[in-house]
């Protein structure tokens, strides 16, 4: 069989009488020049910084040339440039970008201690694989991985950057609860074939308040929906009425999450409210048929979707500790009766049923853009190692990728036609620049393509970056 190689030159088809000829001899170019951007959000909130924080590193000083800070922030980075894969990183370690977004004294890596290093100013796959791999026993007497994260204070850190992102203590904070589907193509610690979804999978939790991320949990697919939930929403709502004594908290989730439990706890803790799905069943099905039967003449007389609302009083004959408030949309449409219905603990008086039904629930619907920004474009799905530990690693990276382009978001593109864009948009429009990149001993000469076509929205952007207070 012939042997496959990458030519030094590529012929490419002919410009008129012009030959057209590709070589990858260009110098210090990258791809990649807008994650400046990324970098000026770190300078102001120092998030990565405090995301290595929650990390013991076990390594001897003496004998490490890459930071523990510096290893966070390539990983973190590279996800939120859209590089997936570890192995990605062997050849970034050309990249002379990522050494200054990194903050690599030496960001060509030209002084490196060992000759075949020189010229690679960031950590290779073998190392950030090490990091990722760390078991929690590690300790200093390890051989090779010393890197040990402590997930809790991960977990906490999500909920502390949200809560310093608020100017203000906020009247009212929604929690939007969903899980989704993380499918498995090996033979991962935890793989389990789930029916609903028709695969072997994890089934991780999202918890966010509206687009700050609060919680991703990493679970195995043969759990309920709901498992683990009431313990997320005890520490999240812990630490917001630590800082926010008087704030009115409501859980909102579809019916995966209509467990007694989590109610039971929202009713026995002031100021908590609830507002979940209901499954229907006969019962269910039967309180609202004369609302259904109005939905079906409003929709014979209109040939329009037609909801009629029902308000009512409702106990599971076992499930249920008590009798709540249930709200029933009896709707008609072309292909027939289309029943819903949510269970909340706020009472009528102060939202009316159509109002709660199509203004509050319905909101929910705007997380599940965000858990797909996470899955789609920052690989929060690439849990390909063989253990959970390793996997729910993975889901923080990623996690905090999301975390820094939310935060660029916020402070540089509110006003701006990237105000909504989801993640790989933002990539795509603001990180991928070209540049030509040149060191000297004082400065870092960054040459953008002089043809880039979102020039005034950058430099809007990296002018808004340039006025974050300490502390973002």
């Amino acid at each position: 069989m012939e042997t496959q190689c990458i030519p030094e030159q590529m012929v490419f088809q002919q410009l008129g009488r012009r030959e057209v000829i590709g070589r990858f001899d260009g110098g210090m170019i990258s791809s990649d020049a807008g994650g400046m951007l990324l970098r000026e959000v770190e300078r102001g909130c120092g998030i990565l910084k405090r995301f290595a924080g929650c990390f013991r590193d076990y390594r001897d000083s003496q004998r490490t040339e890459h930071s523990l800070k510096t290893l966070i922030s390539q990983r973190v980075y590279g996800i939120a440039l859209g590089y997936e894969d570890l192995n990605d990183h062997d050849s970034l370690r050309h990249d002379v970008m990522m050494g200054v977004l990194c903050e690599k004294s030496d960001p060509s890596g030209a002084e490196r201690v060992r000759k075949r290093d020189q010229g690679k100013a960031i950590a290779g796959k073998s190392t950030l694989n090490r990091l990722e791999l760390t078991p929690e026993d590690a300790n200093e007497k390890s051989r090779y991985k010393k890197i040990v994260a402590h997930g809790e204070q991960i977990d906490d850190l999500m909920v502390d950057v949200y809560i310093q992102t608020q100017p203000t203590a906020p009247q009212e904070v929604v929690l939007d609860v969903d899980a989704t589907d993380d499918i498995l193509y090996g033979k991962q610690e935890g793989r389990f074939f789930h029916g609903y979804y028709g695969d072997y999978c994890y089934l991780p939790l999202y918890i966010f308040c509206g687009e700050y991320l609060l919680c991703a949990r990493l679970r195995v697919a043969s759990e309920d929906p709901a498992s683990g939930v009431r313990q997320e929403l005890e520490r999240i709502v812990g630490k917001l009425r630590a800082v926010w004594p008087e704030v009115r908290i409501i859980v909102r989730g579809d019916s995966g999450f209509c467990r007694d439990e989590i109610m039971s706890y929202c009713e026995h803790n002031e100021k908590v409210d609830y507002v979940l799905g209901l499954a229907k069943n006969d019962r269910l099905n039967k309180e609202i048929e004369a609302e259904m039967a109005q939905a079906q003449q409003l929709h014979k007389a209109t040939e329009q979707p037609a909801r009629v609302f029902k308000d009512f009083r409702y106990r599971t004959r076992h499930s249920w500790s008590c009798e709540r408030r249930v709200v029933g949309k009896a709707e008609y449409l072309a292909k027939g009766e289309n029943p819903r219905f949510i269970v909340t603990s706020i009472a009528s008086e102060e939202k009316e049923a159509r109002t709660l039904y199509e203004d509050f629930y319905c909101a929910r619907g705007d997380m599940e853009n965000r858990i797909k920004e996470q899955q789609l474009g920052l690989f929060a799905d690439r849990t390909s190692t063989a253990w959970m530990r390793s996997n729910q690693l993975r889901l923080y990276f990623s996690s905090f990728a999301y975390i820094m382009i939310q935060r660029l978001r916020q402070l540089g593109l509110q006003g701006t036609e990237l105000a909504q864009a989801q993640c790989d948009t933002i990539r795509l429009k603001l990180f991928k620049i070209g540049a030509q990149i040149e060191v000297t001993v004082r400065k870092v000469w960054i040459s953008f393509s002089e043809s880039y076509p979102y020039l005034s929205l950058f430099q809007r952007v990296f002018a808004r970056l340039q006025h974050i207070p300490s502390g973002g």
